[in-house]
């Protein structure tokens, strides 16, 4: 069970998660000594599963994100996992879901030629419905 104090170290960690243990503990009220144990036993616990980084898509130079709802035509799932494991430098995050639709594609893509020639390879495979995400 969490208590007030472990919530204020994942609050602080989730913003900074590079934060020294020193700050750390000045920001939630503890010596470093003390908010480095309570870590320690959350990533213990499997509360903390890892750390770590955010990437700019759009300074990395990819200026298109979008959502794509799979529909797959048969049972057999393998040609689709395998097509995103061979496109994984689009995909994102690949979320399978209940619902209308059996997995959500979170990708991204230089421009639009390139999300044109992914979505030609994977409509040969399922349907799907894109969303470009705007803001």
């Amino acid at each position: 069970m969490l208590d007030e104090t472990d919530v204020r170290i994942l609050d602080e960690l989730s913003l900074n998660s590079r934060i020294s243990m020193k700050e750390l503990g000045e920001k939630v009220h503890l010596t470093a000594p003390a908010a480095s144990a309570r870590v320690a036993k959350m990533e213990d616990k499997g509360i903390i599963e890892g750390y770590t980084i955010r990437l700019n898509q759009l300074k990395m130079g990819f200026s298109v994100h979008a959502m794509i709802h799979i529909y797959l035509r048969s049972a057999n799932h393998q040609p689709y996992l395998s097509f995103v494991k061979e496109n994984s430098e689009h995909i994102l995050h690949n979320y399978k879901i209940s619902g209308e639709s059996c997995y959500l594609l979170e990708c991204k893509f230089q421009n639009n030629e390139v999300l044109d020639d992914f979505l030609t390879k994977l409509s040969e495979l399922v349907s799907y419905k894109l969303s470009i995400v705007i803001n």
